[in-house]
């Protein structure tokens, strides 16, 4: 994919209890005793931190809680984390009064009968599942004797991704109740200098921001600290009950002096490539969008607002059409026309006039879409250095024509023949997501699930954004022939302004001097190389910030997007090709401790490693319903019958803090 969806690194931290309707005053009683403010239910979350190590784009990141329980009997601690769809946990431990309970990544099938076991049992169980657009909640309760004290230490690690010029950290600020050392830690290190940082936040006043927040940022290193005292997170203006709730951002770029940048540690190497100033390539786009009833209403209202903001930002040297389809396909013109000032305007009463009808028919108004631009290619009525689209939306299944989605990915794959992109936008729940990401993803585009808020049409014009203006086609990343094995994705339909490619590799062999990186495109006016060329002995010196610098960072960094590669290319695989992309896929997910699609974490009682009790997976965006929610099994689901007290040794029930039984705490990654 030459654009994705750039992700910002996302943190919420909701350090209170996993049950609503527990007491929100500062003081509450327990018994005759009064406990101190920021105590909820008995348990104070005492402190919250969060420190962040970015190097290179790639963030390392601890979430560490810790809590004691203030009141007279067992009470549950609960640990709720919100981190990025696109983030790998790769460790999380609980420890209970000085005893670490470690985690360690397994087999997910291995992991999942242990955790099948354990929820027949009647265990709680923690959770991981999709949360929102851009998240995952990470859930996991424990509970705690009288005077305990537990710490919850969750790691993770991704890709920051360039998104619109800037990398971009959303850090969900959630709390829940007043925490006495509550501080966000990000260190940045990027080898090709920083050329801006910014920080704010959307639920305290500029007055109180300024001193709870520190930013600075000098050549290579940027630093941001996030600190609000007790009294500023009672001030939150735009909180409920007075307590922290909103978003923290952080953004920053880095200098492009050069078109790319290639750096060296270990024997792996990184290439990051992001050429400026290039004039845009005409696009031309066909836009094939579903009309049929259920798009009636508010949907097909946002569908119009975004599509009457997209014709404005079209250049005379595009080219467009409206393909409508519903029980059957309409189209605006009978071919792709030129976006000049008159067609836009006609285009607009087009719009306008877009009424929702019938059936929904997908494979025709994709073929009747992808015919069009063949047909401009073909016939010459498009500019030769141009650039072909095809954007989809809808939001439903195919339910007229040919509605099995296998024979609607053959037909559009034979139709476009790997000639240009298709974007596949869901909008809301009820459509197979899986189906428009594995058609998208085959035909060199990507999908999009556009969510039903009251900015839809912020959505759909936002990814329009992304793809509007391409600066080069049919982009080549060359290396030393016979010097790279493990090499990532290195050919890319498109490279989009303010986006970035991103390869990796392993060189072969350890005595390497210099080293040589060529890029070639196809520009709006004429064919390009960039040529990057690097001296190790000055690589060495640039890289020397070991303050900043985690440990094997671009042999992690390249482990995270080949495992990212293959679980794409596996999407749309069969048989013995399938079966290898999954081997490969998981023999880097256990070797780099990544919590992926195909491993789960185990949490492990430290004094018996069989008595294994915590599962956490990765939940996929489709999931295993329409809805892209993961399916699961709580024991408050499970008949009576199947709920037996929990072993001896490892705590109270939760319902029965009067048993003298210890409980080890379980979580599921669904």
């Amino acid at each position: 994919m030459a654009s994705v969806w750039w992700p910002c690194l996302i943190l919420a931290l909701l350090s209170g209890l996993a049950a609503s309707g527990f007491p929100r005053s500062p003081f509450q009683l327990l018994g005759k005793r009064s406990l101190p403010e920021g105590v909820a239910d008995g348990i104070e979350v005492y402190s919250t931190k969060i420190n962040s190590k970015v190097t290179s784009r790639f963030a390392h990141n601890v979430v560490t809680t810790r809590a004691v329980n203030r009141a007279d009997t067992a009470k549950e601690a609960s640990f709720d984390v919100e981190l990025p769809k696109t983030a790998f946990i790769t460790n999380f431990t609980l420890t209970i009064d000085g005893v670490t309970y470690p985690g360690n990544v397994k087999e997910k099938e291995v992991a999942k009968k242990q955790y099948e076991k354990a929820v027949s049992q009647g265990k709680t169980a923690g959770l991981v599942k999709a949360s929102g657009r851009k998240l995952e909640k990470f859930t996991v309760s424990v509970n705690v004797a009288a005077g305990s004290k537990v710490t919850f230490e969750l790691t993770y690690e991704e890709l920051l991704k360039r998104h619109k010029g800037k990398y971009e950290m959303y850090l969900k600020v959630q709390p829940k109740q007043l925490v006495k050392h509550f501080k966000i830690d990000v260190d940045i290190f990027e080898p090709q200098g920083i050329s801006m940082l910014d920080a704010e936040a959307s639920f305290i006043t500029n007055d109180l921001l300024g001193s709870a927040l520190t930013k600075s940022f000098s050549g290579k290193k940027g630093h941001v600290s996030f600190k609000p005292s007790l009294d500023q997170q009672r001030s939150c203006p735009t909180c409920t009950d007075s307590l922290l709730n909103g978003d923290f951002t952080i953004t920053y770029d880095v200098n492009r002096e050069s078109p790319g940048n290639v750096q060296i540690v270990n024997g792996y190497f990184v290439h990051f490539f992001a050429p400026q100033g290039l004039p845009v390539v005409p696009k031309n786009v066909a836009f094939v969008i579903d009309i049929s009833g259920s798009m009636a209403g508010r949907k097909l209202e946002q569908t119009k607002e975004a599509l009457l903001r997209i014709l404005e930002d079209m250049k005379e040297e595009d080219y467009l059409n409206f393909i409508l389809f519903s029980g059957d396909v309409s189209t605006w013109k009978e071919r792709l026309v030129q976006a000049t000032p008159e067609n836009l305007q006609e285009a607009r009463m087009f719009v306008k006039s877009m009424e929702d009808k019938g059936m929904t028919n997908i494979n025709d108004g994709l073929l009747r879409g992808i015919s069009m631009l063949n047909k401009a290619r073909e016939e010459h009525r498009v500019p030769e250095r141009s650039t072909s689209i095809v954007i989809m939306l809808t939001d439903g299944d195919a339910n007229v024509g040919e509605s099995r989605p296998e024979k609607i990915q053959e037909n559009v794959r034979n139709a476009i023949g790997g000639k240009f992109p298709l974007y596949n936008l869901g909008f809301g729940n009820n459509l197979n997501y899986n189906f428009l990401e594995n058609m998208a993803l085959e035909n060199h585009g990507f999908a999009r699930r556009i969510y039903e808020d009251s900015d839809a049409d912020l959505q759909l014009q936002g990814f329009y954004e992304e793809v509007a203006n391409p600066l080069l086609t049919g982009v080549e990343m060359e290396y030393p022939e016979n010097a790279i094995l493990g090499l990532t994705q290195n050919t890319y339909q498109h490279f989009y302004d303010g986006s970035e490619i991103v390869v990796a590799g392993r060189l072969v062999g350890e005595d390497v001097n210099s080293f040589k990186a060529d890029v070639k495109g196809h520009g709006a006016t004429n064919d390009l190389t960039f040529t990057e060329e690097v001296d190790m002995k000055e690589m060495e010196k640039a890289l020397q910030e070991r303050d900043y610098i985690f440990g094997n960072y671009i042999e992690r960094l390249w482990a995270y997007l080949t495992i990212e590669q293959l679980l794409e290319k596996r999407k749309n695989a069969h048989g013995e090709e399938k079966e290898n992309l999954t081997a490969q896929a998981l023999d880097l997910s256990l070797k780099y401790h990544f919590v992926t699609p195909l491993t789960s974490m185990v949490v492990t009682k430290p004094e018996d490693n069989e008595d294994e009790r915590a599962i956490a997976d990765k939940p996929g965006e489709g999931g295993d319903s329409h809805t892209g929610e993961p399916r699961h099994v709580l024991p408050d689901q499970l008949p009576a019958s199947s709920k037996p007290l929990l072993p001896r040794g490892w705590g109270p029930p939760l319902h029965h803090p009067s048993s003298g039984e210890r409980r080890c705490p379980l979580l599921q990654h669904q």
